[in-house]
């Protein structure tokens, strides 16, 4: 036996009990670690409130699969049948949030101005008020006395067409003046177009209610403004939140931007259209005709050149070649200023939106929703070009 066993003590019963001690010792302290619980995290103020979420279904469930399915077919066919009922509701709920954003832009003004949120929009709330008793009480009687006089004048007008011996033969060819004379003369053509006298009730009722319907949302949307955005920003991921927003706040602002836009240029070919016809002798008419060309100039691409048509035809029924030649040159002249001067100044901050895309969104809106479709279009289509930039391009250059 060497040294060193000899110098070792033998494990004597000493040795193992307190082995067998620290042992114990070790298993008793792990088992009492695993049965401390860890402190549960306090509970949010909405679980208390409505408790806390279970745990995610497993997507990889038959059952799971069929029931999400079934629940998608019937939601999709209830949301149809819904737009189908709503669907002149949800357009006025549109209409009015467009309208929303084409005001807020003064509200925005106002704020840099120093005015508090809640005084900018009661500011801009009892301004646009102001402006529609205004238009009500100044305008509009003025408005219809000039239009029952042009209506009551389109017999001769058409007399002094018939006159003209190049329209004169067209018309032996196809009686058409002849035709629209009988037509305009029995007076029956404002209430056949609106399908009688109820019709006519029925319809006037019909536009006075949408239009109470849109000024009431449009203020409701205005007063909300920021509260209605943030409500749509959160349905989205929180971890993506931010992102939404920014580009929402884009896609509003430009929406905004496009709507006052559109109402500015209205605006200049209204009161250009006013100064003509004071200045050629057509005074009479000027409010009405003004009116109606800043109507017209609201549609996308074919609205002034319907205005224009519509003043420069009864300025030739009404008054000389000359003064009608110098309405059409006028008018020619005006629309290239508008289109190359007015309009991109005014609509460079707004929407960056090829010409042919332009076109195509007004086309596609005309034939879904008519006049309101077509002016909802281009600024659609401009939101829509502008998501595709950032979304999908962008994750595309970055691949």
């Amino acid at each position: 036996m060497s040294g060193a066993a000899a110098d070792r003590p033998a494990d004597g019963p000493e040795t193992t009990s307190a082995q067998t001690d620290s042992t114990d010792d070790a298993t008793v302290d792990s088992e009492a670690a695993i049965d401390v619980e860890e402190p549960e995290p306090e509970e949010s103020e909405r679980d208390k409130k409505f408790g806390k979420p279970g745990p995610p279904f497993d997507r990889r469930s038959p059952y799971l699969f069929g029931l999400l399915l079934g629940l998608g077919l019937l939601t999709a066919y209830a949301a149809s049948n819904l737009l189908t009922t709503m669907g002149s509701v949800i357009l006025q709920v549109v209409v009015s949030l467009f309208i929303a954003a084409g005001i807020n832009p003064m509200v925005v003004f106002l704020q840099r101005r120093g005015f508090p949120r809640p005084w900018a929009v009661l500011s801009v709330i009892l301004g646009v008020l102001g402006a529609l008793v205004l238009f009500f009480v100044a305008l509009v009687p003025v408005i219809s006395d000039q239009v029952a006089k042009i209506s009551a004048n389109v017999p001769d007008w058409i007399d002094e067409l018939q006159r003209n011996q190049r329209i004169q033969q067209f018309n032996e060819d196809y009686q058409i003046l002849d035709k629209v004379q009988d037509y305009v003369a029995s007076g029956d053509f404002v209430s056949s177009a609106f399908g009688g006298a109820l019709g006519v009730g029925l319809a006037v009722i019909n536009v006075l209610v949408t239009g109470f319907i849109v000024i009431v949302l449009t203020l409701y949307f205005i007063a909300a403004y920021d509260q209605t955005k943030n409500a749509i920003y959160r349905l989205a991921p929180a971890s993506r939140r931010e992102r939404v927003g920014k580009l929402g706040d884009r896609v509003f602002e430009g929406i905004g931007g496009y709507v006052s836009g559109a109402f500015i240029v209205a605006l200049c070919a209204g009161l250009s259209t006013l100064v003509l016809l004071f200045v050629i002798g057509m005074g009479e008419y000027a409010v009405a005709l003004a009116f109606v060309v800043m109507i017209t100039d609201v549609i996308p691409m074919i609205g002034a050149t319907i205005g224009a048509i519509i003043v420069c035809a009864i300025t030739f029924a009404t008054t000389d070649l000359k003064t009608g030649l110098i309405a059409v040159i006028f008018y020619i002249a005006y629309q290239q200023f508008e289109n190359y001067i007015v309009y991109p100044r005014v609509m460079s901050r707004s929407v960056d939106i090829p010409g042919v895309i332009t076109v195509i969104a007004a086309l596609i809106g005309a034939s879904l929703l008519g006049v309101v479709g077509a002016l909802l279009a281009i600024p659609t289509a401009a939101a829509i070009l502008m998501l595709i930039r950032e979304v999908y391009v962008r994750a595309q250059d970055e691949r």
